[in-house]
Order: structure tokens, then C-alpha cells, then sequence
């Protein structure tokens, strides 16, 4: 389908002898905030990997609007999706604007930029748009956790993708910034018409601002759709192997997690 900017067909990966991935088939949609959720261990971080072109397949293929991610080269493909991983790392001296701008890498050729309004209109707007202007000549180690992953959306949204990846963004950070996370990432995709494709732990979070959820079990697809007919009390006893009670909370499900 048009709508399918990636497609999966038939993936399989092992670490040594021990398959995460199995022989699993999706399709993710343009335009959507899609949720990849599941216990510990089922397979999500590698898949996530695997999209991102940080593994390579056993098995199967991966197709980004219609290309095989195989025959692309990292450069090429830094310019089809961005991607903030959970753990990241900058120096310390390193500056917030320093760091965002590191994000044009993939529109340089031998360092040296094409264009370097348009670098400095993509660094602008990547600062405006995540409120991280004003740190721009801080440090980002002085920076609490909250600001760094703005900081860190930043630095991806500046490679001027229409494919930003998530590898659970709201990880060690309180509500508050939990909470300015998830709106960010809403905005970006209702406003710039990202395409979100994201890692979430925490279930609620997952259906309040996911347009998609596809829920993983040893590693397959169990499965995919609608927040609201995904997530359901038997899912969540068959994924987590816990049984929860469930609520409507503003036309959406809820878990009550005790």
C-alpha cells in the first residue's frame, strides 16, 4: 500500500543461539504514531534496531518506502529517519547548539556543508520547535534529563527526516517531563506530519498517544491495530503474564496498574 513507509517481511534475528526475532511480518503507516510494546525480552529493542539499520537481518527484509534498507547506505538512510536512542552520550564540554547542529552530518560532503542557510534554518527550527533555544550555549551535561532528550529530539529533528524513531523516550524522567515528551512528539506528527515509530514501556502512555500499537510477544507480532482493540485485559495476561483491571478514561482505556 502507498500508505506503508515500512514494510517487514519473513525477519528472523538471533544472538548466538537464542532467536528474538521471529520470522515476523508487519507493515508501519506514513503519517502515524506507532507504540511497539511487550515484556522484557520479547524482542522489541532488536526490532528497533533492526528497522534502524544498527543490526542486520538473519532472514528476511525490511523495505523503507519501498527501498530494501539493506541496499542503502547509512548516509542515504540518515536522511530517510532519524532516530534517539534510550542511552546517549555527548561530550562534556559539547554545546547544546553544537550538538543539534551535528544533525546536518548527513547533508555534508567531506564535512563541509552544501548549504549552510538551509543547516542553520533546520538548527533554528529544531531548537524552536523543542524549546531548546535558550540552552543552546549550555553545555548539554549541565543540562537535567528532561532538557537533554529535548536536546536529543533536536539533534534528530535537524536531519529534516519525515521518519523520526524512538527508543523509549521517556525512560528516568518524572512526570513532568514525561508528560512534555509525549506532547512534543504529538505535535510533531499532527503539525510537520512526522511519522513516529516508538518503544514505550508504560501501557497508559501507549494508548493515550499512539495512533498504533503493536504489541510483541517471543518475538513476533501478537498483535497490531488500534490502541483501543489491542489492549485489552487478556492481551496484557498473555504479554505480561499479569492480570490488571481496565477503565475508561476519556473515551480510552486505561490500566489500572495495582
Amino acid at each position: 500500500m502507498d500508505n506503508d513507509v515500512f514494510k517487514v517481511e519473513n525477519l528472523s534475528f538471533a544472538y548466538g543461539r537464542h532467536q528474538v526475532i521471529r520470522d515476523l511480518s508487519l507493515t508501519l503507516s506514513k503519517n502515524r504514531i506507532t507504540t511497539i510494546i511487550g515484556a522484557n525480552g520479547c524482542g522489541k529493542s532488536t526490532l528497533f534496531h533492526l528497522l534502524t539499520k544498527n543490526l542486520q537481518p538473519e532472514r528476511g527484509s525490511i523495505f523503507v518506502n519501498g527501498k530494501n534498507i539493506r541496499d542503502i547506505p547509512l548516509k542515504d538512510f540518515a536522511r530517510e529517519a532519524a532516530i534517539v536512542h534510550q542511552y546517549n552520550t555527548a561530550p562534556v564540554d559539547l554545546s547544546v547548539e553544537k550538538l543539534i547542529s551535528y544533525g546536518r552530518t548527513p547533508y555534508h560532503t567531506m564535512g563541509i556543508s552544501k548549504d549552510s542557510n538551509e543547516d542553520e534554518k533546520k538548527i533554528r527550527w529544531a531548537m524552536e520547535i523543542t524549546n531548546t533555544e535558550k540552552y543552546k550555549d549550555k553545555a548539554v551535561s549541565q543540562l537535567s534529563g528532561g532538557q537533554k532528550q529535548r536536546v536529543w529530539i533536536a539533534m534528530a529533528l535537524a536531519q529534516d527526516t519525515k521518519i523520526l524513531f524512538l527508543d523509549e523516550p521517556t525512560t528516568y524522567l518524572d512526570i513532568r517531563y514525561q508528560l512534555q515528551i509525549l506532547r512534543l512528539i504529538r505535535q510533531l506528527n499532527r503539525e510537520y506530519k512526522i511519522t513516529i515509530i516508538m518503544v514505550l514501556h508504560d501501557i497508559n502512555q501507549s494508548l493515550y498517544y499512539s495512533d498504533e500499537i503493536i504489541a510483541m510477544k517471543e518475538g513476533r507480532v501478537l498483535k497490531q491495530g488500534k490502541p483501543e482493540t489491542v489492549v485489552t485485559g487478556e492481551l496484557i495476561r498473555s504479554v505480561y503474564g499479569v492480570s490488571l483491571n481496565m477503565r475508561e478514561v476519556d473515551g480510552k482505556p486505561f490500566v489500572l496498574p495495582v
